[in-house]
């Protein structure tokens, strides 16, 4: 059975979901001091990483955007998976000390683009949304991997995203067309103003 939502039903799901900071707990150890500190230094960088695409607004709508496009595109559930490989690629160059010129300007141009695709409802084969996807992802990843720079840390914001995109593709399934036509067209205006700042 698929779950139909009305359009004020489904923003403010999508809206929720965007607002809620998950809270993660430290596993505990069993295997001394010294394995004790090393699952508590991973998990805060696990945790860390996992919370970094919340607290981004342009890392937040770039997720959610992928999520919700990738939901009405032919073969589209192959696109976050895309997303995610090149997102780590993305990272593993931030993290050797590669810098992109223009990081925080391409960043949220993704955001803008993502909206207008989002927007004017369009199609693409696979394979160029399947490129498209991993050049946002690259630049996504690139940032993250400047910022951090820890093995936990790549995992846990690959994790948020996956889920962020999995609540952007709910969303795209199940809200009306105009309302994801509308979301898309407030998320590429808010990619113009963070262009701005």
């Amino acid at each position: 059975m698929t779950l139909r939502l009305n359009s004020r039903e489904a923003l403010l799901a999508l809206l929720a979901a965007g607002l809620c900071l998950p809270a993660l707990a430290h596993p505990e150890a069993s295997h001394g001091a010294a394995h004790a500190a090393a699952q508590a230094g991973w998990a805060d960088a696990f945790q860390e990483g996992f919370l970094h695409p919340f607290t981004g607004f342009d890392h937040l709508l770039a997720m959610l955007s992928v999520g919700i496009w990738s939901a009405r595109q032919p073969q589209g559930k192959a696109l976050p998976l895309v997303f995610l490989a090149a997102m780590l690629l993305g990272a593993l160059s931030g993290v050797a000390g590669v810098t992109i010129p223009g990081l925080e300007t391409g960043i949220a141009a993704t955001v803008v683009l993502a909206g207008v695709l989002i927007a004017m409802a369009t199609r693409l084969p696979l394979a160029a949304g399947a490129a498209l996807i991993a050049a946002f992802a690259i630049l996504h990843g690139n940032a993250h991997g400047h910022e951090l720079p820890l093995a936990g840390s790549a995992f846990g914001f690959l994790a948020a995203s996956g889920v962020l995109m999995l609540v952007g593709r709910w969303f795209g399934r199940a809200a009306e067309l105009g309302m994801v036509r509308i979301t898309g067209a407030g998320i590429a205006a808010t990619g113009v103003l963070l262009m701005a700042a």
